[in-house]
């Protein structure tokens, strides 16, 4: 069984797999479907270490928005042909810097 501090690494590995193809801009992003599968599996990476966070972890850091996490894991695995890619990349532009520096902050306190 993985623990949070896992689940968490696992988060900041995939927001940084994010990273190096969303660097490319958003006409690479639209324009190229490897690069929106890339992104897109790692934003379900991202959503099943959130869902298999344990419930103590995620009220400690409420301001982590779980659910919202959690539910677009859930769109994409069960309903992808209702996945609107410019949601996906308005989620990678302002979404994931946010939780990024989330995941750090829980990293640093949950390693003390």
């Amino acid at each position: 069984m993985r623990s949070d501090l896992e689940r968490l690494r696992d988060i900041d590995e995939a927001i940084a797999k994010i990273e190096k193809y969303a660097v490319r801009g958003n006409a690479a992003f639209f324009d190229d479907e490897l690069v929106q599968t890339w992104i897109l599996f790692h934003l379900q990476t991202i959503g099943e270490a959130a869902r298999a966070m344990s419930e103590e972890t995620r009220e400690q850091y409420g301001a982590v928005e779980w659910q919202k996490i959690i539910g677009f894991r859930n769109l994409v695995v069960h309903e992808y042909f209702r996945v609107d890619l410019g949601i996906v990349w308005h989620i990678v532009q302002n979404e994931l810097p946010m939780l990024k520096e989330q995941v750090l902050l829980m990293l640093t306190e949950v390693k003390s």
